[in-house]
């Protein structure tokens, strides 16, 4: 069975309490429940990782090139800062779809950029954790895509 990677980076783990006005009220196990219930619904497995570490982050991205077939990745402000982590994408060549809980591009301008998203199969912003199933949907629909080639 096809394996996801959930990777959600710093902060998220307070989802539920961060900043409720822009983040909402659902949990980060909300989320992983979420993403994992839509995962299987489309015949894949899902790990789910979170750290407030860039290197964890990357550590994570590596080692999914053993065991997953593509990643779901929200990695908060490392988005908008983290080279190493881009690098990591593109070593591993596993398609990805980088979610954000909030609309970033209505946000602060240093929000508006993302080293990930040239990268990624695709980009969801603003749907709150409904992003997630969107992604998982379309990473289910990437690598159908992939099997068919």
């Amino acid at each position: 069975m096809p394996r996801l990677l959930l990777l959600n980076g710093p902060n998220l783990n307070l989802l539920g309490t961060r900043e409720p006005e822009v983040y909402g009220s659902a949990t980060l196990q909300d989320v992983e429940d979420l993403a994992r219930t839509t995962a299987e619904s489309l015949g894949l497995e899902l790990r789910a990782v979170q750290s407030n570490s860039e290197g964890a982050l990357v550590d994570a991205v590596q080692a999914a090139r053993e065991d997953c077939d593509g990643v779901v990745v929200n990695a908060g402000a490392y988005t908008h800062t983290s080279i190493a982590l881009r690098d990591a994408f593109a070593s591993v060549a596993l398609p990805f779809v980088e979610v954000h809980v909030s609309n970033v591009h209505a946000r602060e301008e240093f929000r508006h950029h993302s080293y990930l998203a040239a990268l990624a199969s695709a980009v969801i912003v603003g749907a709150g954790v409904q992003g997630y199933v969107f992604a998982v949907q379309r990473l289910a629909s990437v690598l159908a895509e992939a099997d068919t080639r």
